[in-house]
């Protein structure tokens, strides 16, 4: 089943060359359910052209793609790894969520089917990989930081974007004296909200003791009950649009990512992958020569580095019930340099795993995100995924109910030890 650039014909004006593939010809035709998180393009329609590319080169393969949406397609790939019909290829942010994933015995070993190139996608794969054997393979990484409208910033008087947290709350109060809303958040989903308690601790806690106890599943270091403070102390500036825990963060124009999109927030605090989601939600696509990026500031008094990024990846894992070869031979095409170019080129990745793709980058602000995430001091891992699934969704929902009002500095401290 070699893939031959002769052999994609239509396919190859959206995906372009095609990387080389190995396997063997099936005496039968194979359909691989694929289940992702991209239900809006460019991302979707990408994922499409490279299922079409592939088909294409291996007319015995098929690839069937549904899409769902990302705030459901966790629970939803929970419950059919607890069923006999899990979907052949799923999507998987790798971590801690991927071993309790693993737990399901659902998940394939495809060690023996990526030996040979997986050193190609670099030290992204070891989020999916545990004792020496690989379960699932990413397509980009991300970091999380400010996205921001430079014409807001500039209309409030602000010359530059803060590097500290007292410049954030004075940029706030500038904001909202010229009646712009400062940030957006997505509080309807929850996760967004606990991005926050995460870089406050992120700031706060020394590396070593903050990976210890994350790897514990216990935070016992004052560290996380500051973070606890800090956030409190930041949402007494009231810096969200009315009716935030309300919003959501991806869905429609109304949503945060829409907000900052359409020129109705300032900021929003979100993923790498949100240029992309922004551009789905924004029919005058010249917005984005308006759209900045920028760290979380420091945190006064932290011992954390302030270098340090927050991020993680998104990727695919197989099921049992899935041909392994073919599943595991799939995602390597998705990442390679080929697709993971397009990827770059429709802005709907900015860190790809296969580095010599960022040199397709055109957008000055998405090449400064490389550029941190590439000197950062290292990127912890989303404390949700870091630590075991169920003791993770305890972080988010206590996090977020600090942001609807509910829950003192030690909130997140008391709801993820009760967990664990």
């Amino acid at each position: 089943m070699a893939l031959t650039l002769r052999k994609l014909l239509p396919a190859l004006a959206l995906i372009g060359a095609a990387a080389v593939m190995t396997g063997q010809a099936f005496a039968d035709p194979v359909t691989l359910q694929m289940w992702t998180n991209a239900t809006n393009d460019p991302l979707k329609g990408i994922f499409q052209g490279a299922a079409d590319a592939y088909h294409a080169a291996h007319p015995d393969v098929t690839i069937q793609i549904t899409p769902i949406q990302n705030e459901s397609i966790g629970q939803k790939i929970q419950l059919a790894l607890a069923s006999d019909s899990p979907p052949d290829i799923f999507f998987n942010q790798g971590a801690a969520l991927l071993a309790t994933q693993m737990e399901s015995g659902k998940v394939a070993d495809i060690t023996e089917f990526t030996k040979s190139w997986i050193g190609d996608v670099g030290a992204a794969a070891g989020n999916w990989a545990y004792d020496g054997k690989q379960y699932g393979i990413p397509y980009t990484m991300h970091v999380v930081g400010f996205w921001y409208r430079k014409d807001l910033f500039e209309q409030a008087g602000i010359s530059a974007p803060p590097t500290t947290m007292k410049e954030l709350d004075d940029d706030i109060g500038k904001l909202k004296a010229k009646s712009i809303v400062p940030i957006a958040v997505g509080g309807k989903d929850r996760w967004p909200d606990a991005f926050y308690y995460d870089i406050f601790a992120l700031r706060l806690c020394g590396e070593e003791s903050m990976k210890a106890e994350l790897k514990a599943g216990k935070l016992q270091d004052k560290c996380f009950t500051d973070a606890g403070q800090v956030q409190l102390d930041f949402l007494k500036s009231e810096p969200f649009q009315p009716g935030f825990n309300g919003t959501s963060a991806q869905q429609g124009p109304g949503s945060s990512a829409g907000m900052v999109a359409n020129g109705k927030a300032a900021m929003e605090l979100m993923g790498t992958w949100n240029m992309g989601v922004m551009q789905s939600l924004n029919d005058d696509k010249s917005f984005v020569d308006k759209i900045g990026w920028f760290p979380f500031p420091a945190v006064e008094g932290g011992k954390g580095d302030p270098t340090a990024a927050l991020g993680g990846g998104d990727g695919f894992s197989c099921t049992t019930n899935a041909h392994a070869e073919i599943c595991a031979d799939f995602l390597h095409f998705l990442s390679s340099k080929d697709v993971q170019t397009q990827m770059v080129k429709a802005n709907s990745i900015t860190i790809p795993v296969v580095a010599a793709a960022a040199d397709a980058i055109e957008l000055p602000v998405l090449k400064q995100v490389v550029d941190f995430n590439s000197k950062a001091a290292y990127v912890q891992t989303y404390f949700d995924l870091a630590l075991p699934f169920g003791v993770g969704q305890a972080l988010d929902d206590a996090a977020a109910n600090m942001f609807a009002g509910q829950g003192g500095a030690s909130a997140v401290v008391d709801a993820v030890n009760s967990a664990g």
